[in-house]
């Protein structure tokens, strides 16, 4: 196995990477496993943190000459549809949640994603969910929708888990769309985290389902209330919805459970990381106790398991280890920055590279506006979308990216859930997630269509653990893209750094460098490097301990009063 090459900052414009220690032999390290061999830190300097958290006031120190070498070159518009299609591909159903799209025939012979023992006929769904699938040239299932859909058949709770990617949507809409009788309204739930995924969910249920005689509709904060009531009176036996405003529903007097047969919770985890913990025990609580629950996640933790418990009945667990047809065909890459030298690499990389519709990801929404700005600046036009703007202003540049009117688009990860672009050719990740699931999310956003896509990370010398978290979920080592066409720049004096504990730590002239993530907390270390005088003169009767004792508060607990 090839050695890993590394992450390390450069020192000096044309100083080569130092070699990364070789990885183990197994094809997939464990979640455990330490990435400390990289980014290696810079000998010199304070620890850099992610530039998630910038400064508005860094720009006038960061962007001195780095106005773009070349004229902007005006990009094509693209329509809805992607290009260069080949004779060879045909209409296929995207994996990740059953959206129709064209790809090749042979992407379904891809063994890491699809089951190659059996097809959608073998699974025992209805004839007019066949046809839809038929028309869509989807004939195999991805390994959760094989585990999945035949219990859910039958009537079982199932609590499924795959990686993102691999199809759980169309795992619990093709039950649905099997077993929900046309004509009784308001007879299954959907709950999804944002807008945009409950949007994209009833899409896909409608165009899976046009031959089943069933109809779904969306309800989401944003929108008029009365527009949405408007559906609901039609008499809909698909609710597709976000936790909060299908509880305003309920408590209207617009949307009632009595007739509830199926409950559905997609992507809950994220649900509970937002907040709506409260919201989908008191809507479970409301469901009929014969109903039929389906929980699908990317991961299950104890609040999930216990979720189940509670309001599931005997559920069969799933959960598939398959890999991700997403990260299968973007062609993924990073690159060493440090924080301050985020914008001008992204900035570079715009106006160098030229490429396509580009949606670029961070962390906060404060950034993706900050981000937004500096870019148009330096005239590479681009917005924002959050999810502080309004449905209206979040819809209108939904709708112009969508037309190729946007070349770039800075988003953050909860308004992107549900971005669903063909035409995307690059992604860029310039905050790395915490969550590695969100990596493959975000990078899902391009290769649409059977096309190929392009993902760039931003590396920072912290995250070098993060990475290697990342690389573990979508199996395979992502490689250092080298981009010598760019200079870093030193490290401004006003720098600020990430805030701790809810203020920003401005460096001060001559103070000790941060300690970096990647020294040792290990005391003997110091030991192996000649110290060992120094080290027992610092410990009482010179006896070095094994380990450090655990961080505690300072300070003192005073009383109110006191």
């Amino acid at each position: 196995m090839r050695p890993r090459r590394s992450v390390a900052a450069a020192a000096a414009r044309r100083r080569p990477p130092a070699p990364r220690p070789p990885r183990a032999a197994q094809p997939k390290l464990p979640a455990e496993t330490s990435g400390d061999d990289r980014p290696e830190p810079r000998a010199e300097g304070d620890r850099a943190h992610d530039g998630a958290h910038d400064h508005p006031r860094d720009e006038h120190h960061n962007d001195h000459g780095d106005r773009p070498a070349k004229k902007k070159r005006r990009r094509k518009k693209r329509g809805g549809q992607g290009e260069g299609r080949g004779e060879g591909q045909v209409d296929e159903l995207d994996a990740m949640g059953g959206r129709q799209a064209r790809r090749g025939q042979t992407e379904t012979d891809n063994a890491e994603v699809f089951d190659q023992t059996m097809t959608f006929a073998d699974v025992g769904l209805n004839g007019n969910v066949l046809k839809g699938l038929d028309e869509a040239n989807f004939t195999r299932p991805t390994y959760i929708q094989a585990q999945l859909i035949p219990p859910a058949l039958t009537g079982t709770d199932v609590l499924g888990q795959a990686k993102t990617g691999t199809g759980k949507t169309a795992a619990f809409g093709l039950p649905l769309l099997h077993r929900a009788e046309p004509g009784v309204p308001m007879q299954a739930i959907v709950l999804a985290p944002t807008r945009e995924l409950a949007i994209q969910i009833t899409d896909e249920i409608n165009q899976l389902g046009k031959h089943t005689g069933l109809t779904a509709v969306t309800i989401y904060g944003g929108q008029r209330i009365h527009t949405q009531v408007e559906k609901l009176e039609k008499g809909p036996e698909i609710i597709v919805g976000t936790p909060g405003r299908v509880m305003d529903m309920i408590e209207r007097g617009y949307l009632h459970f009595h007739n509830i047969r199926f409950a559905v919770l997609d992507e809950v985890d994220r649900m509970f990381d937002i907040g709506f913990r409260d919201d989908i025990r008191r809507l479970l609580g409301k469901c009929p106790k014969d109903r039929q629950t389906l929980v699908v996640s990317a991961t299950i933790n104890p609040e999930i398991e216990d979720l189940a418990r509670r309001y599931m009945r005997n559920p069969e667990k799933i959960v598939t280890s398959a890999g991700s047809l997403t990260a299968s065909m973007v062609e993924q890459h990073y690159l060493t920055v440090e924080a301050w030298d985020k914008k001008r690499l992204l900035t570079h990389l715009l106006t160098h590279e030229d490429p396509g519709l580009t949606l670029v990801f961070c962390r906060l929404k404060r950034t993706v506006d900050e981000l937004a700005r500096h870019l148009n600046s330096k005239g590479v036009e681009s917005h924002a979308i959050h999810g502080d703007m309004t449905q209206s202003k979040r819809s209108s540049t939904m709708k112009k990216f969508k037309q190729g009117h946007l070349a770039v688009l800075i988003a953050s990860d909860l308004a992107s859930r549900g971005i669903d672009v063909e035409g995307i050719s690059h992604v860029v990740n310039y905050d790395l997630p915490d969550d590695p699931d969100l990596y493959v999310h975000r990078i899902g956003r391009t290769a649409r269509a059977g096309s190929k896509g392009v993902a760039w990370s931003f590396v920072t010398k912290a995250q070098g653990k993060l990475l290697t978290q990342i690389e573990n979920l979508v199996n395979a080592e992502i490689p250092l893209l080298d981009y010598p066409d760019f200079e870093p720049s030193e490290r401004p004096a006003s720098w600020r750094d990430e805030p701790t504990g809810g203020y920003a730590k401005v460096e001060v002239q001559g103070a000790p460098a941060a300690r970096s993530r990647f020294e040792s907390d290990d005391p003997t270390a110091l030991l192996k490097e000649g110290n060992k005088e120094d080290l027992a003169a610092k410990f009482p009767g010179g006896v070095v301990p094994s380990k450090m004792p655990p961080k505690r508060m300072g300070g003192k607990v005073r009383t109110r009063g006191r």
